[in-house]
């Protein structure tokens, strides 16, 4: 793999009782908001049988793992916390035993707490553990946590981003959050990072974190990535948010290139495609089927 030498090997890892060897394994992480106003679907996904429906469709097209959210990271007026549990916890709980391990996607203590009791294995904290809460309940679980890079306080505007060295400061601030939920008790194997591509980034500071994911990566933990349909593609491509699917596969191939063993995405069957090429490419699994050129005649 041409990727940096500094790249992590973090190797097999157990996620929602099952086990992902991330030296030849890449995970598909697919999105399912129960919101009214996510970004990319616009609700189409907020009335519980069609988030269901959404996740089973998912598991079906090869998702490892759905990230479940009752609350989008954008700026915009506070969902009450009872009403957050309302939204996710049913969604977990129809999806035990699905075949895939459940994420849910929030920066409350109280909703991590009620979802992992549902059954949910990841708390994905798309503000970097800002209340340190949250590590104790991820602890007290014995849950996964994905730390991620942002800088606004939840659901605030924070304008006009601005970095020295937009890689380096992610990644100390990264350390920082990871050595906060390791004294709180976290398992180190239970740690994924995630750059936080465009959250509190334009979309020079994200392509700048994709040209050096490595960076990011030599942590030692798992990276996650979260690019799919994002602005800085659309930005970079001058393409609709309808339109970004190519060039979201062209920036999740380019991660796990340099280091990345976890993509989130809405474009499941795709991506999943996607990945076990690179798999297959790099040696890690086996073709599905040999035909061609493998018998006495050939067309």
């Amino acid at each position: 793999m041409s990727a940096p030498e500094a790249r992590a090997r973090p190797g097999i890892r157990r996620i929602g009782g099952r086990d992902f060897d991330f030296e030849r394994r890449i995970a598909v992480m697919a999105i399912v908001n129960r919101t009214p106003d996510s970004f990319y679907d616009r609700g189409a996904t907020f009335a519980l049988d069609a988030a269901v429906a959404q996740a089973e469709r998912a598991i079906a097209e090869g998702a490892d793992i759905i990230d479940v959210g009752g609350a989008k990271f954008a700026p915009g007026p506070p969902i009450p916390v009872g009403e957050e549990i309302d939204r996710v916890v049913p969604v977990v709980e129809r999806l035990a035993g699905a075949g895939a391990a459940i994420s849910v996607d929030t920066f409350h203590p109280a909703v991590a707490r009620a979802a992992l009791e549902a059954g949910a294995s990841i708390i994905n904290d798309t503000t970097g553990i800002h209340d340190p809460e949250m590590a104790d309940v991820v602890a007290g679980h014995d849950a996964g946590i994905v730390v991620t890079h942002s800088l606004a306080a939840p659901r605030t505007v924070y304008p006009r981003p601005a970095y020295g060295d937009v890689v380096a400061e992610v990644r100390a601030f990264l350390a920082e959050r990871v050595a906060l939920a390791l004294a709180h008790g976290v398992a180190p194997e239970r740690i994924i990072v995630d750059p936080g591509h465009d959250l509190n980034k334009n979309t020079r500071h994200s392509l700048e974190l994709t040209r050096r994911l490595g960076e990011i990566a030599s942590l030692g933990h798992p990276t996650l990535v979260a690019l799919s349909n994002k602005d800085f593609i659309g930005e970079s491509l001058g393409r609709e948010r309808e339109d970004r699917l190519p060039g979201s596969l062209a920036a999740a191939v380019y991660c796990v290139m340099r280091g990345a063993r976890i993509v989130r995405v809405h474009n499941v069957r795709e991506t999943v495609d996607a990945m076990r090429m690179i798999e297959a490419i790099e040696g890690w699994r086996e073709p599905a089927y040999l035909r061609h050129n493998m018998g006495e005649a050939n067309p």
